[in-house]
């Protein structure tokens, strides 16, 4: 998906409304109904009960998809309230009308104006859990003031306690360039509308925005398409791109129709990596999941992973035979016999071949040696392991991280996929660079990478194209970080929380 900047996107939605004058109204709609939704899915995974949400609205579209979404919201057994943050005479267009359609649904609203109301409303402890920030949109520049300035201020006091989500952009960010100030809202959700925008692949737009979902609001696919592409270099990775990797499931299959993944790796000092890889393996839609790995780590794989055909023994002596896809790394430790094992799978390989982990670490700044092997290679490191292939240090990785994750695929002929904060995916050649906006500080904790590199090896064991298979990992391991922090919070999930939340990732791509 590419990103746009906002100017681009009003002169398409002005088009596509000069000719079609009824789009204004039903684009709004879509708008406001895919932020309800959004919502719903959000307060579905908090496994608390959540009845009451507060729509903080500005004058202008952005208020009017939080009119949209209060009526939805209400029709799904919320209890929504909205607060206007400006006269209500000041309100035009589609955003007046849904306005009054919201009045007539009867949903609770208040005028909130002057220093008196915010300072009265800042000082309450009680506030629902979910608070929506929908005050500018992309409209918005430079620092908020007045009113909308106390709603920012007011939003940020109750950040640690309510899970905020912000209709199209936070208020106070920079649409085109990511810029934020101290007058900015942080959200846990941001909901953008029809595209990403530019600002939205700053690094410090991250911070800003937590997790971005798109809602497509109906603009005609010509407008779309006359809309120049602000970062050629850059596309987003969107549940519809994950939506059209992932292979059919006839009816008149079988396990041998999804492939055999084959992971290798676990040590006695870190027998539990490879559990969580092949946990990764057996959610990922792949038919069989072998497993060969150290006798310590036999036991908790069979009680863990039933479904597992384990293999006890050195990695290096395992048969590849049968095998669609093939990971390595996980747990493995930095020794000879890895390194044996790393060569021995570049040269025969009869499958792709994913190294995460210690099967990186052993390449020690040889990248090149990768193209030695005839099958498709992806590599998943994080940044320590990507600066111990290019020889580097991490400073260097992290100061320009597109830069770095280009430079290795194109030195090594593979699919790189540099894992963090707004996760790369490269491959070789003059292509764009995908990057996901999904995920959260939650899965920064130990054996976040194995469930993902599991799961990685089950896409390619299923023919997705390596490539795909990467950006497609990426995106429902992140969804499932997502789903697994509602649940159990930022602080509190661990990497088994992402492999039960899988399913529910699944099910936002398809039902089936």
């Amino acid at each position: 998906m590419k990103f746009v900047t906002s100017e681009s996107l009003r002169k398409a939605e002005g088009k596509a409304i000069a000719n079609d004058n009824s789009l204004a109204m039903s684009m709004m709609n879509r708008a406001g109904k895919g932020l309800a939704r959004a919502i719903l899915r959000i307060v579905s995974q908090m496994g608390q009960p959540v009845s009451e949400v507060r729509l903080l609205a500005g004058p202008g579209n952005n208020g009017g998809d939080a009119f949209v979404a209060a009526v939805y919201l209400r029709e799904a057994g919320l209890s929504p309230q909205v607060w206007l943050v400006c006269q209500r005479e000041k309100l035009r267009g589609a955003a007046k009308a849904y306005f009054e359609d919201m009045l007539k649904e009867r949903i609770p609203w208040r005028e909130m104006l002057g220093e008196k109301a915010w300072a009265k409303e800042a000082e309450a402890s009680l506030s629902p859990l979910i608070l929506v920030d929908a005050l500018l949109g992309t409209g918005g520049k430079g620092e908020p003031i007045g009113d909308i300035r106390r709603a920012v201020e007011y939003l940020k006091g109750k950040h640690p306690l309510a899970m905020v989500v912000a209709a199209d952009i936070p208020t106070g960010m920079n649409a085109d360039t990511g810029e934020t100030s101290p007058f900015t809202v942080k959200a846990d959700f941001t909901v953008t509308m029809c595209v990403p925008k530019a600002g939205m692949a700053q690094p410090a737009a991250l911070e800003t925005m937590g997790t971005l979902a798109l809602i497509p609001i109906g603009i005609p696919f010509e407008y779309l398409e006359m809309m120049p592409d602000a970062r050629p270099d850059l596309q987003m990775i969107s549940v519809m791109d994950v939506r059209r990797s992932l292979p059919d499931r006839p009816y008149d299959s079988h396990k041998g129709t999804y492939g055999t993944a084959l992971l290798m790796g676990g040590s006695n000092r870190y027998p539990g990596a490879i559990v969580l890889a092949a946990e990764g393996a057996a959610r990922s839609g792949a038919g069989l999941v072998r497993v060969a790995t150290v006798d310590s780590a036999i036991a908790p794989l069979v009680s863990r992973v039933p479904e597992a055909i384990a293999e006890a023994g050195p990695a290096v002596e395992v048969s590849l035979e049968g095998a669609d896809a093939i990971l390595a790394g996980p747990g493995l430790g930095r020794n000879p016999e890895t390194r044996r094992l790393v060569a021995k799978l570049l040269h025969e390989a009869p499958c792709p071949l994913a190294l995460d982990a210690d099967a990186i670490a052993v390449l020690e700044g040889k990248p090149e040696v990768l193209r030695q092997c005839k099958q498709p290679v992806v590599l998943t490191p994080h940044p320590g392991e990507l600066a111990m292939l290019l020889g580097t240090d991490v400073a260097s990785i992290q100061k320009d991280r597109q830069a770095a994750v280009r430079k290795a695929a194109d030195r090594s002929g593979a699919v790189v996929v540099l894992k963090g904060s707004g996760t790369l995916v490269a491959q070789p050649g003059n292509k764009p660079t995908w990057i996901n906006l999904n995920g959260n500080p939650g899965m920064a904790c130990g054996g976040c990478g194995d469930v993902l590199a599991g799961l990685l090896a089950g896409l390619l064991a299923q023919k997705v194209p390596p490539l795909q298979a990467a950006y497609s990992a990426v995106w429902l391991h992140g969804t499932a970080g997502d789903f697994a922090a509602l649940r159990k919070t930022q602080a509190a999930m661990k990497a088994g929380d992402i492999v039960d939340s899988l399913p529910d990732a699944f099910r936002w791509v398809s039902v089936r």
